[in-house]
């Protein structure tokens, strides 16, 4: 059971923190009437650390919530999470409840600024990516007294309840069955994981499980932009140009490891003999390459239908009991590329 939901916070709250009317606090957060810019400063800096977002939704319905659920998401344009959005909307859809996307391209401020907007108009519930947001993104969950599901991850504290896999524990398994496959000169492709967190995450529980065998990755290849074959066919020829021994190559999503392994075919190395690669998320679409790439699924449309499942719960009853934490198991699918 989670701790009780805080009461949604109000124009007296920042009034008091700010010291100052709620007129005043109004005139502020509607961006309305001669205020000094000592007082605005002073409202809005109040505002933000409680959390606070202006209710949009005016006259009788200002004390009401709308039939939408807030999802945000970082992008739309790879395979992973219009399947999330899937598993989302065939929930919602024997509900009142309508799914409203917004889009983050992985920026924390950007993220924080799409919040703010989906909260000022009151929706029911927020389903967001991640566990990692700026303080500011914290507080506005935490004062919205909105059910709030974080998806996709689960190595972390949530604000309120997540759905998700152990990232950590994925690429933990997955170095685990590389060595056990004989692979010692191993690589690594991925995207640049400042902004990549769940990427960061596998990374780390990859390495680590490596380094108790006393392996270590030999080299690593990164890029910035959106997953695409054509990336990942330039990122495995440069890095094996780079280190010519490596026997196996890690990527951090299938895109880019579909490309790797077309340009091996190409090149007529003997896979997984010669060199072994592997995926992550397994992406169906994929499944048409002359070889199935080993990957391992993210169970991301039932990461969407259990995030869903809890929101639609919970709004028709907000004291109903619920998970804090659930966690989903992914595995490894060997395919053709990974010695057993």
């Amino acid at each position: 059971m989670a701790d009780t939901d805080p009461r949604p916070l109000t124009l007296r709250d920042v009034s008091e923190a700010s010291g100052v009317s709620e007129m005043t606090v109004s005139r502020v957060l509607r961006n309305r009437g001669d205020v000094s810019e000592a007082t605005r400063a002073k409202v809005l800096e109040a505002a933000k650390a409680l959390g606070y977002v202006p209710n949009k939704i005016a006259g009788a319905l200002a004390s009401q919530r709308v039939n939408l659920v807030a999802v945000i998401i970082p992008s739309m344009r790879n395979m992973v999470f219009p399947e999330v959005m899937a598993g989302i909307a065939s929930v919602l859809e024997d509900t009142e409840l309508q799914p409203v996307v917004g889009i983050t391209d992985y920026m924390p401020e950007k993220e924080e600024r799409v919040l703010y907007e989906m909260l000022s108009w009151r929706p029911s519930g927020v389903i967001i990516a991640g566990l990692e947001h700026t303080e500011a993104a914290k507080a506005m969950m935490k004062a919205s007294g909105i059910p709030v599901v974080e998806i996709m991850d689960i190595d972390g504290t949530p604000v309120d309840c997540a759905v998700g896999i152990s990232h950590r524990r994925a690429g933990r398994e997955m170095a685990k069955a590389i060595l056990r496959a004989g692979y010692q000169k191993i690589g690594f492709l991925g995207t640049k994981m400042p902004l990549d967190h769940r990427a960061r995450k596998r990374f780390e529980g990859f390495t680590e499980a490596l380094a108790k065998s006393g392996v270590e990755v030999v080299d690593q290849e990164f890029y910035s932009g959106g997953s695409a074959l054509k990336k990942g066919r330039e990122m495995t020829q440069a890095i094996l140009e780079r280190e010519p021994e490596i026997d196996f190559l890690y990527y951090s999503n299938d895109m880019i490891g579909a490309g790797g392994l077309l340009y091996l075919m190409e090149q007529g190395r003997d896979i997984p003999g010669e060199i072994g690669l592997a995926g992550f998320n397994g992406v169906e679409l994929l499944q048409g390459l002359p070889r199935q790439l080993a990957t391992m699924d993210a169970h991301r449309a039932e990461i969407g239908r259990k995030a869903a499942q809890i929101i639609a719960a919970r709004v028709e009853n907000p004291d109903a009991d619920y998970e804090r934490i659930v966690e989903l198991t992914p595995k490894i699918a060997y395919g053709d590329t990974l010695r057993r």
